[in-house]
């Protein structure tokens, strides 16, 4: 493979993975970059430069090195306007100062920073980009012209409509249709990118219908193109601005893309900095020499991985066939149709509205958030719809942050009254707080159960002082407390957040002192009233007519497995089965298990049978020394037996615990699993289950020294390398 150090990539790599993928991204780049600079009302020639210098430089210098730059429909509105303001030249000098600005950003190591803009406005400005490109290119492809804004694009349309030119209708429409189709076509014909086939296909239908087509125009080559900056004219803050906007938006959608295509390639991260000085130098050049503004692609990225790319070859290869093309083949360019890039450009607008970011805005509450951005950047300027969604996010979190939910209600068939209150407790809730608290009469018993994650001074002693007038007048008041946030008197420290681990150790807490006397249980008993009874109780009250289960789970006698704990099962969920070694004895004197088993598939009607061994177990251990035990545990290990003698023979299951790195014992302890597994598939009542309704038979072991379980099957272990992993972990 090839790698991405000093010495650069292998040759031998990059001819055969990264030279294919540079033709692959050259092919989908290139109709892109000249369509992204028609939309822009850029010279067409400042696509294509900023695609070679976006692919050479930002592909040598960035810090994701399957990323591939160059211009994006991202930036589309805001160069648009720039152009309509300061002309193309001063638009050139803020291009460069943009990249100017993105250097700086990583010298000073805040990449990581530019992450933090809510994911929602993000998605809300890049869907109001695509809405004002389609509006816009809607004119184009019905032969018209596009106008300053999107009000104006809207009010044009219907007299447009009128006077739609149909070649240009017909190269428009033949192009979207290839590329909304393209993905129903068999895998080999997509191997060929859709926006190329596309193109050429509009191109080749303008050239046989009988009506003229108005194609792209190039006034001269590529190098004659070149042209430098100019300082803009106006006021000095408006074109800060302007800076900082392209800055802040080619920052953005390079580092979320560079985290995308990380994700593609198993998590491969990326050096978010070294990617903001390569975006940077190659905006610095880019508007020096008369180029769009340069940001990374998710568009071009992905499909780099997806064409078997390893190394930033790709990305640069990739500038240097745009540039060659450019130079050498001007007469192709000039005879594709503005019909044909605006249909190009129509759906790659639409697609950037996508239904998933619109439903996950619904679901978390900030579909509000989400409209009114992309209401902004259409109908305002994307600045200002930015800016609008942002406000909007932090008003909305500010909420979010102060809610409190208190309710105060009589417990159904009890004289005592539950106070709840749920959320950030402020001295912003004092009214409502004492409102609620209030209602509660005199004369009656209290639970104030509090789920809050912040608890003010304010609001404590408020709670504090209404609790310590009821108990003077003879009320009882229990506070049952769920959150990390505790009742604070006005000369305790300041309420903290953050006190997950001290939460957990309370949690759990309990476990380490008990010791098994009978005042810890007691004690432990006198905890779970004050504490989660209330919790369990509407869950228990609800399942106390209906005493069914999911699964059937045998397991050891050992203290220390806690079946609902590692199966993550509540009550009501296992019908579970101990006894010592997870013993399945049938056809025989001791019917217990049998017993529990038919009870739970014909009354229970469970769909799950589970044994479950663990590591250490005192019963393997007993069976592999062959230790004599007493009458009693003697007669009961004597049903392992077979177990021992599968062991011996050489067990699979045995072999691959061995390879595994876990002991003698603990792989007697997987065999035992993997007999009992047999006995119960071999059992007639779980035969007639799993043929009549699925019933399902898995082995589990849980290993104690690193709290993970491993499933065992009746051959052997799933997850084999997962297994040696956990046996080689550190305890």
């Amino acid at each position: 493979m090839a790698t991405d150090n000093d010495q650069g990539p292998r040759w031998k790599a990059v001819l055969r993975h990264d030279l294919p993928a540079s033709v692959v991204v050259f092919l989908v780049a290139l109709p892109l970059s000249i369509g992204i600079a028609v939309a822009s009302g850029a010279p067409v020639a400042a696509g294509l430069i900023a695609a070679v210098v976006g692919g050479v430089v930002a592909g040598l210098l960035g810090g994701s090195p399957l990323q591939v730059s160059g211009p994006a429909a991202g930036l589309t509105v805001v160069v648009a306007e720039t152009i309509a303001q300061f002309g193309w030249r001063a638009t050139c000098f803020i291009v460069a100062a943009a990249g100017v600005l993105q250097i700086l950003f990583g010298l000073s190591r805040i990449a990581r920073a530019a992450l933090a803009v809510a994911p929602v406005v993000v998605h809300a400005m890049l869907a109001g980009i695509g809405i004002t490109i389609a509006l816009q290119q809607l004119l184009v492809l019905l032969g018209g012209v596009s106008g300053s804004s999107s009000l104006a694009n809207l009010s044009a349309l219907p007299a447009q409509l009128r006077a739609a030119r149909w070649g240009d209708v017909v190269v428009g429409t033949a192009v979207m249709a290839i590329l909304l189709g393209w993905k129903y076509l068999p895998t080999k014909v997509r191997l060929v990118p859709a926006p190329l086939v596309a193109i050429l296909a509009g191109a080749g239908l303008a050239m046989v219908l009988p009506t003229e087509i108005e194609r792209i125009m190039l006034n001269a080559s590529l190098f004659d193109s070149m042209t430098l900056p100019q300082v803009p004219t106006g006021e000095w803050w408006h074109v800060a601005f302007t800076v900082l906007t392209i800055a802040l938006i080619a920052s953005v959608e390079s580092l979320l893309s560079a985290v995308a295509v990380g994700r593609m390639r198993d998590g491969q991260r990326a050096d978010f900095d070294r990617e903001l000085l390569g975006q940077g130098s190659a905006n610095l050049l880019s508007g020096l020499i008369g180029g769009l503004p340069v940001t990374g692609v998710i568009v071009r990225s992905a499909t780099n991985v997806r064409a078997g790319a390893r190394s930033r070859a790709s990305a640069v290869l990739h500038g240097i066939w745009i540039l060659v093309f450019s130079v050498a083949l001007v007469g192709v360019v000039e005879q594709i149709p503005k019909a044909a890039l605006a249909g190009l450009l129509i759906v790659i607008g639409m697609q950037l509205v996508k239904l998933a970011h619109i439903k996950r805005a619904l679901r978390t509450g900030d579909l509000l958030v989400y409209v009114v951005t992309v209401a902004g950047v259409v109908f305002a300027n994307l600045l200002e719809g930015v800016v609008m969604g942002l406000a909007l996010a932090f008003m909305v979190l500010l909420w979010r942050v102060v809610k409190v939910t208190i309710t105060a209600a009589p417990v159904s068939g009890s004289p005592r009254w539950l106070v709840t209150i749920d959320g950030s407790c402020t001295f912003l809730a004092l009214p409502k707080l004492s409102a609620k608290l209030s209602e509660v009469p005199a004369g009656v018993d209290v639970t104030v159960e509090m789920t809050v994650d912040f608890l003010d001074h304010a609001a404590s002693e408020a709670i504090a002082e209404w609790a310590d007038q009821r108990e003077f007048a003879g009320d009882t008041v229990d506070f049952v407390e769920m959150g990390t946030a505790r009742m604070a008197r006005a000369d305790a420290a300041p309420p903290e957040r953050g006190q997950s681990r001290k939460v957990i150790d309370e949690a759990i807490g309990p476990w380490r002192r008990t010791g098994g006397s009978g005042d810890a249980i007691t004690a432990g008993i006198a905890a779970y009233h004050r504490g989660p009874a209330h919790l369990l109780r509407p869950h228990l009250h609800g399942l106390r007519d209906r005493p069914d289960a999911d699964t059937f789970f045998l397991t050891c006698a050992d203290a220390r497995i806690v079946p609902n704990v590692i199966t993550n099962s509540g009550p009501g969920d296992l019908f579970t089965v101990r006894n010592v070694g997870n013993l399945v004895p049938v056809g025989g004197s001791d019917v217990s298990v049998e017993a529990a088993l038919i009870y739970a598939l014909d009354k229970l009607d469970v769909r799950s049978v589970v044994v479950c061994g663990h590591s250490g177990c005192g019963a393997m251990e007993a069976l592999y020394g062959q230790v004599q035990a007493g009458p009693g545990l003697d007669d009961w290990l004597a049903h392992a037996q077979p177990t021992l003698a599968a062991f011996h023979a050489g067990h699979p299951v045995a072999a691959a615990a061995a390879l595994a790195g876990f002991g003698p014992v603990d792989q007697l302890g997987m065999v035992n699993v993997a007999r009992q597994v047999q006995t119960l598939v071999d059992y007639p009542a779980i035969r007639a289950g799993m043929a009549e309704r699925g019933v399902a038979v898995t082995g589990l072991f849980f290993d104690l020294a690193t709290a993970r379980v491993i499933e065992i099957n009746a051959d052997g272990i799933s997850g084999f390398d997962e297994a040696r992993r956990i046996a080689a972990e550190p305890v």
